[in-house]
């Protein structure tokens, strides 16, 4: 825990090495009392999730098919944005993760599971469960925190082209599933020499993600606008039916976009949430694990229905200490969870979505200019020491 031991206030300083390993121990705990009884329970709720979402998604473009009729296209293009959010974040996200791999059926499975998303479902599963979750929040190898495009923390050097990124945040929130994409796929890195651009793997997963865009495209812009066609033309206005019904899918994506990147920078960006060095997982233990996760994600406060919409990535925290657990189970766990933030005396970083979302832009806004003062030097020949060996 590198960072947080050369702040002038040290967050896990009064921990002990036995401290540490006891929260993991106690997490463990949690985790295996959900183990115990999840089952048949979770199937339905999935199950109920994805019909209830496919009703929505055909029953809106259905609607859309009259897109030439200005309430029809309201509510289709509202009815299609909650249809994509929740194939997003509650059915793809969780699925993606493995939390539905117990019930052993082929169609809802991790293995199998294509989402509607420009991502490839493979690809970022590397890149998120692989890679995000194992360097939950540490600069330079967590692309999840600021996408490689902004600066994250104080201690990262400032360069001019970081007042440019209150914009480059807000393009790559409109456009997200292309920038998962693109990070995905280490775009800038690989893109950066011909070596690396001619290397068999990258132009294979190019090829990929092309052929991903394509359907995405060929599904959303031009075969379900195509359908609306008849029906503009019984009348008299097919192009207005065509480009009614393209323009509400542009929003629709648009809108998802904007929600699950507002989710995402709500779960790991708002004030209080910490950031970790390269070498701070160097020999992580178990509990120092666990630790990081809770340290390194916030939560979001709100109903039963923002939870839902979230993918339960309200409760981020939860998620990342157990992210194979169903999501629908984070909410009966997470007292449990707070409460052991309370016995530890750590900080539980939650709050309503807009106060979250708020909190996070304006770190955005603070890190595009240089530090109003120097930040703390970092010695980093000085090896990673023990909490309990460092006075605050």
């Amino acid at each position: 825990m590198t960072t947080l031991q050369r702040k002038e206030v040290n967050p896990i300083a009064h921990l002990s090495p036995e401290d540490i390993e006891q929260i993991g121990r106690e997490l463990d705990a949690i985790r295996d009392e959900v183990l115990a009884v999840r089952g048949e329970k979770d199937a339905k709720y999935i199950r109920r999730v994805i019909a209830i979402q496919r009703r929505l998604e055909v029953g809106s473009r259905a609607v859309l098919l009259f897109s030439v009729f200005p309430p029809a296209w309201i509510l289709g293009t509202i009815g299609l944005s909650i249809s994509k959010i929740l194939e997003n974040m509650e059915i793809g996200h969780n699925i993606l993760h493995g939390q539905y791999d117990f019930m052993r059926d082929p169609k809802i499975h991790s293995t199998t599971w294509e989402w509607d998303f420009a991502a490839p479902a493979e690809q970022w599963k590397h890149s998120h469960n692989e890679l995000h979750h194992k360097y939950t929040n540490v600069i330079g190898r967590d692309n999840d925190l600021g996408y490689g495009i902004m600066r994250v923390d104080e201690q990262q050097k400032w360069a001019p082209a970081h007042l440019g990124q209150p914009l480059y945040n807000f393009i790559n929130a409109c456009l997200f599933e292309y920038g998962i994409a693109a990070y995905d796929l280490e775009l800038g890195r690989n893109l950066s020499s011909k070596r690396r651009r001619n290397n068999p793997d990258f132009r294979a997963r190019l090829r990929q993600v092309g052929r991903k865009i394509r359907n995405q495209m060929l599904k959303d812009y031009v075969a379900h606008p195509a359908l609306s066609v008849p029906v503009g033309l019984a009348f008299g206005n097919p192009f207005g039916a065509f480009f009614g019904t393209l323009a509400a899918n542009v929003v629709a994506n648009v809108v998802r976009n904007l929600w699950s990147h507002s989710v995402i920078m709500c779960g790991h960006f708002p004030n209080g949430v910490e950031t970790f060095e390269r070498t701070s997982i160097t020999g992580e233990t178990r509990g120092e694990w666990y630790l990081r996760q809770m340290l390194g994600s916030a939560n979001i406060s709100g109903s039963k229905l923002m939870h839902i919409m979230t993918g339960n990535l309200s409760h981020q925290i939860e998620h990342h200490c157990f992210p194979d657990l169903p999501a629908s189970r984070y909410a009966e766990i997470a007292p449990k969870v707070r409460a052991l933030f309370e016995k530890y005396e750590l900080k539980y970083v939650t709050g309503p979505f807009v106060v979250q979302v708020a909190s996070a832009w304006s770190k955005v806004f603070r890190l595009a200019f240089p530090n109003r003062k120097p930040a703390r030097p970092i010695d980093h020949a000085v090896p990673p020491r023990h909490p309990a060996e460092v006075s605050v």
